[in-house]
């Protein structure tokens, strides 16, 4: 399922940009390696084993996995955090050390204080952890799921036992900043409860991204049915294009940092062997382009004149030398239906004119069966809208 299912960070890229999307996930292409990806996939790798030792399996939904607990299992097996052991902080910082990875810093400086801040995170984190001694229910949990046929997965970082006795989703963040804001509109903390919720048989609580620079837990409640579908449509969105091997490229500021320009069309240079042909057409093509501008105000213009000599004469059949201009209507209706939605709900009628679109309410209007004082104020909403526009007929074949 894995490998067509949608993860946050693939959601993200296309909608970032489809091309690049292709690049990663089709074309498997590599990207250089940067920093502060690899400094945050060395924190997540120790704080997971750190925590292992501390988790106790609440029970799954059935068919959500293979290896499924029932409630009375979990209860019987529960332990007390005071009982469980773990690692020691000299422990945990060497497992720091031979976990680092050198890769994609900028320099050996560089690299030096990533891994010092590395030392100090870890160390203050590990005081706060034998304070509050959390009860994680998994670590670096993989998920799956299909949310209303849209196939989904992740790697959660934690998730914990609530104080309420439900579900906490927590999602470790090394970045420099973060907001509560960031927490509240996190897609990604979003996609973790579907996740959750799909895999899990207890409600989730609430959702934490927790800045580890400064120990501080950004909580917030569990979305609400309406915001999830907001995040649902944009995934269908995404799912759709994937489908339709929807793959343009979309410019923008981060294409700064992509890896993957000198093949993007938006970037990609032309060959001087066609350099003089190309700088060619595309002058002749700003010509062209500056002529249609010129030429389509003249047009509107002439044809504006030739409406006003019309409307003052009387006349839609003006002669010219070679021509015969003549004066044709375009007429369109739209309706305002707000007043009339509420009577439309209540008889069951709204969808059959769920757009509003003129030819919807053309036929209510000519049902018999709608009450005929109702299809009199539909009808009332309308109003009409004419066009004119000229056409041209040879003069000899218009005598």
């Amino acid at each position: 399922m894995t490998g067509g299912a949608l993860s946050y960070s693939s959601y993200r890229t296309y909608l970032e940009c489809p091309l690049r999307w292709k690049f990663l996930y089709i074309d498997r292409l590599p990207e250089t390696p940067r920093g502060y990806f690899t400094f945050g996939r060395v924190i997540h790798s120790v704080l997971e084993e750190l925590l292992r030792p501390l988790v106790v399996p609440g029970p799954r939904r059935a068919g959500a996995s293979d290896s499924q607990r029932t409630l009375d299992e979990w209860e019987a097996h529960a332990r007390a955090p005071t009982e469980t052991p773990w690692m020691s902080r000299e422990e945990m910082l060497a497992l720091y050390d031979r976990s680092w990875l050198g890769d994609g810093y900028s320099s050996a400086e560089d690299e030096a204080r990533y891994r010092a801040l590395g030392r100090d995170l870890l160390r203050r984190y590990y005081d706060r952890l034998v304070e509050e001694r959390p009860r994680p229910v998994a670590v670096e949990e993989h998920l799956e799921a299909r949310w209303d046929g849209i196939p989904i997965h992740g790697y959660i970082d934690r998730i914990d036992r609530g104080t309420s006795g439900g579900l906490e989703i927590l999602d470790y963040k090394t970045s420099r900043e973060l907001t509560a804001g960031d927490a509240q509109d996190s897609d990604q903390l979003s996609i973790y409860q579907v996740l959750v919720e799909s895999n899990y048989a207890e409600p989730v609580e609430g959702l934490t991204l927790y800045h580890l620079r400064s120990l501080t837990p950004l909580r917030v409640p569990p979305r609400d049915r309406t915001s999830l579908t907001g995040l649902y449509d944009r995934m269908g969105t995404v799912s759709d294009g994937i489908r339709a091997e929807a793959y343009d490229p979309t410019p923008g500021r981060h294409c700064s940092r992509c890896d993957f320009r000198s093949i993007c069309p938006e970037f990609r240079t032309v060959p001087v062997s066609d350099e003089v042909r190309l700088r060619e057409l595309v002058d002749r093509f700003e010509r062209l382009r500056a002529d249609e501008q010129r030429l389509g105000a003249e047009l509107r213009d002439t044809a504006e004149a030739l409406h006003h000599a019309a409307e003052e004469l009387g006349i839609h059949r003006l002669p010219g030398s070679e021509s015969v201009a003549v004066r044709r209507r375009e007429e369109s209706w739209q309706y305002s239906l707000e007043d009339v939605r509420p009577e439309l709900d209540r008889l069951g009628l709204s969808d059959r004119v769920p757009t509003g679109r003129p030819e919807e309410v053309r036929r209510l209007v000519r049902d018999p069966t709608v009450d005929p004082e109702l299809r009199r104020r539909i009808a009332g909403t309308g109003a009409r809208q004419v066009r004119w526009y000229w056409d041209l007929e040879d003069r000899d074949r218009s005598r």
